[in-house]
């Protein structure tokens, strides 16, 4: 396990997530067609009001396929490049069913890339919401208990003895999505960590996710958790979609009288999304390049629009002061995230931006101001 990844001269550790929906899978054949992958989604996505970016083509990686060990290297060494300190891969866990999990169990059994990595459990029931059919339930999340907890524990735990794995305090790192899904989160937690104990760790990291930071706060130390990352882009759009500023009612009177997606600036985005640490827990802020999740959702899609590399480099610079006086391994910043095309935030290049957000991350996290 990896303690002090980053660089020298790094001032935080940027922790991309990861999505792995770039291969096919049965279920997916199934469920979307043969062959679907998140490229599936992009090749239909539309320019859906003036100005709009899409359909988003990527550049340097080109439309890959993650069953490629070629990819996954190609990946990580653009994001090893610019400062990205490693990947959090999402993670699919139902009641012993995983899903599409083949890229990391590859990443783990080859050894390659080099990159430092963590896990984040995506703990959500699929359905066929992002498709206009929210009622389709395609995979349950559900929790069973004890028996499954260990079976999930030792599904995973394998990776937390790798060398490239992220810690704190000595700790791997384990990223749960939403937390207050879970029955029973304290019992989880103590179960975990009493497996870890028994396995020969020092124990687990656990980070949970919130969005209701406003007005119903969540106290992962209750839960038995260590720290907690705002819900990005949830926190921000729940403040501004209050706000009732003339400015915003008009808005959203003329985006709904238009048939356009929901429509946000980015740069108001990035100021209602600064959370303060308000506990005696951990706090991590998250960073999102851009939103756009229509190749998804079609106009019931949400959008932010005039996301600049510029404005990326404000609210990265922003995080890199929440956490610089830290403790050296905690002196993290979740992005959000490295790949997820369809939502319209990922990092890697396109053929309208280029390296620009890369270079951003290099060169902030460098301390190149």
């Amino acid at each position: 396990m990896s303690e002090n990844i980053e660089s020298p001269q790094s001032t935080s550790r940027l922790i991309a997530f990861y999505l792995p929906q770039f291969h096919p899978i049965p279920e997916n054949d199934n469920w979307w067609g043969k062959g679907f992958t998140e490229w599936t989604n992009m090749a239909k996505a539309r320019r859906l009001f003036p100005g709009h970016d899409q359909p988003r083509v990527p550049a340097d990686l080109g439309f890959y396929d993650l069953r490629l060990p070629e990819a996954r290297e190609s990946q990580a060494e653009l994001a090893a490049a610019h400062g990205i300190g490693g990947f959090c891969y999402w993670h699919y866990w139902f009641a012993g069913k995983r899903l599409l999990e083949a890229p990391f169990q590859e990443v783990l059994r080859s050894g390659k890339p080099a990159l430092p990595f963590c896990l984040g459990w995506a703990n959500e029931t699929w359905s066929g919401v992002w498709h206009g059919n929210p009622n389709r339930i395609l995979m349950e999340q559900t929790y069973p208990g004890p028996q499954d907890e260990e079976r999930h524990f030792h599904a995973v735990s394998e990776a937390f003895f790798d060398d490239r794995y992220l810690t704190v305090e000595g700790k791997p790192i384990f990223y749960i999505y939403k937390p207050q899904q879970i029955p029973h989160p304290q019992r989880f937690v103590e179960h975990w960590q009493n497996l870890a104990l028994k396995a020969g760790l020092k124990g687990i990291y656990f980070i949970g996710e919130d969005v209701y930071l406003d007005e119903n706060p969540w106290n992962p130390k209750r839960s038995g958790f260590d720290a907690v990352v705002p819900n990005n882009p949830g926190v921000a759009i729940l403040r501004l979609s209050k706000k009732n500023t003339p400015k915003y009612l008009s808005f959203r009177i003329m985006n709904r009288f238009l048939g356009y997606p929901n429509l946000y600036e980015y740069r108001d985005f990035i100021i209602a999304n600064h959370v303060e640490a308000a506990g005696d827990y951990d706090f991590y802020p998250c960073v999102l390049p851009n939103w756009d999740n229509t190749p998804r959702s079609g106009s019931k899609g949400t959008v932010l629009i005039n996301a600049t590399p510029e404005l990326f480099r404000q609210h990265l610079r922003r995080a890199i002061d929440q956490v610089i006086s830290r403790p050296k391994d905690k002196r993290i910043i979740f992005l959000k995230s490295w790949n997820e095309w369809a939502e319209g935030n990922s990092l890697e290049p396109d053929l309208t931006s280029g390296r620009a957000l890369l270079e951003i991350c290099r060169d902030e996290l460098a301390g190149r101001r």
